[in-house]
């Protein structure tokens, strides 16, 4: 990379998502968000145009700048460029210095006219830089597979010139469609799950129920450390922890085995609910997968899911399980999910949970103790721990 050359970033939002009305609070979000982002970096200047958002360096470092904008979702592509007054000579001298701090052989012109009233077409440009390169090095044009790319974008009021593309998290920026709540257990499945809902524009809040002391400090600490990495996307995530012991221990002790997961989930079910009602929060999102484990066939998640009226959106459900390693890997995940600290559903795991529950049984089940109290209970309890990947920062200093 040749960052000494750059002097802004340009960001392009795409076509697709910046189409119709919602073009304005689109570039408005997905600005916010950069701007959070990128905020440990003094004196950059953000311009926001029609096309794209265009950041002036100021002398920041670019390198670690393209770092932190990967994980931004909500816009295509973005790129180090050099600013240039929208003269053509200034452009073939800028262009013809970019190519000599490469050890290409090999180039291509591609420019795109986002300024449809420049005097010269885009194949006219293309030319004339091209033919200035030719004239003054050894490079060749090869415009099949080339080795060197250089981008020439006419804009409003200046001409950029780039060196590379670097693919944005796509998506909508996140906050864009509101606030979901993840059921985050600290497995794999739910980080990925939770991943996937900011890559869609919902900025998230997670919960995770503990069951100390048969679950450990670890088992929590392995959750927030999940959501820490979660939160380059986000700036700051609230986490839920809710004591879930005494309500576990009474399903366990009034429901036959095979009912147990099923009607410990739907008072998950409730629980979560009751915080979004509370937070006013529209949507409940969680890394179940069709058929992957007894309380995820078709039947079990109709049967859990009914206790809850807030939108339960599950972005795993047609995935198998290599495609969410993947994904976990991916965003630095999946080595945190497999450190073998036991969650609540595990260490109650059933030798022979029910795969077809009747939603009858479950109500005669739950009538035979007072799960309301125990419910209201554990939503009366929540613990709030605010996690960033710049630091943590408990609202209380025990958890428990």
């Amino acid at each position: 990379m040749h960052e000494m050359l750059y002097d802004h970033i340009v960001v392009r939002y795409g076509e697709l998502s910046t189409k119709g009305k919602n073009r304005k609070e689109f570039t408005r979000q997905l600005t916010q968000n950069i701007r959070h982002r990128l905020k440990d970096h003094q004196d950059l200047t953000y311009n926001t145009l029609h096309d794209g958002l265009f950041i002036k360096l100021n002398g920041n470092d670019y390198e670690q700048i393209r770092e932190e904008l990967k994980d931004i979702f909500g816009y295509a592509y973005f790129s180090g460029a050099i600013r240039v007054t929208k003269d053509i000579e200034e452009v073939k001298k800028v262009t013809l210095k970019l190519v000599q701090n490469h050890d290409a052989r090999t180039f291509k012109i591609a420019t795109k006219r986002h300024d449809k009233s420049f005097s010269m077409r885009s194949d006219e440009i293309n030319r004339a830089i091209a033919g200035n390169i030719l004239h003054n090095t050894s490079l060749t044009v090869d415009v099949h597979e080339p080795e060197l790319m250089i981008y020439v974008s006419v804009d409003k009021d200046f001409i950029y010139v780039m060196d590379e593309k670097v693919k944005g998290g796509g998506g909508y920026p996140t906050g864009i469609n509101g606030m979901a709540l993840v059921m985050m257990s600290g497995g794999i499945d739910s980080p990925v799950a939770a991943y996937l809902t900011m890559k869609r524009g919902l900025k998230i809040e997670c919960i995770h129920f503990a069951s100390q002391p048969y679950t450990s400090k670890q088992a929590l600490d392995k959750v927030l450390t999940l959501a820490e990495k979660l939160s380059v996307s986000q700036e700051e995530i609230n986490v839920h922890i809710i004591p879930f012991t005494d309500l576990q221990l009474a399903i366990y002790k009034h429901v036959d085995e095979p009912y147990c997961i099923t009607i410990m989930r739907r008072m998950m079910y409730r629980i979560a609910d009751r915080i979004c009602k509370q937070r006013k929060i529209k949507v409940i999102t969680n890394g179940e997968s069709i058929g992957q484990v007894a309380s995820q066939t078709p039947e079990s998640i109709t049967v859990i899911g009914k206790v809850a009226d807030t939108l339960i959106l599950r972005p795993l459900c047609m995935m198998d399980k290599l495609e969410i390693i993947d994904i976990a890997k991916k965003i630095d995940t999946y080595e945190t999910s497999i450190l073998p600290y036991e969650d609540c559903c595990t260490i109650f795991d059933p030798k022979n949970p029910v795969t077809k529950p009747k939603e009858d049984k479950c109500l005669h089940y739950e009538t035979l103790f007072d799960y309301e109290t125990l419910v209201e209970e554990c939503v009366r309890n929540d613990q709030i721990v605010k996690v960033s990947y710049r630091k943590k920062e408990d609202e209380d200093e025990s958890i428990f």
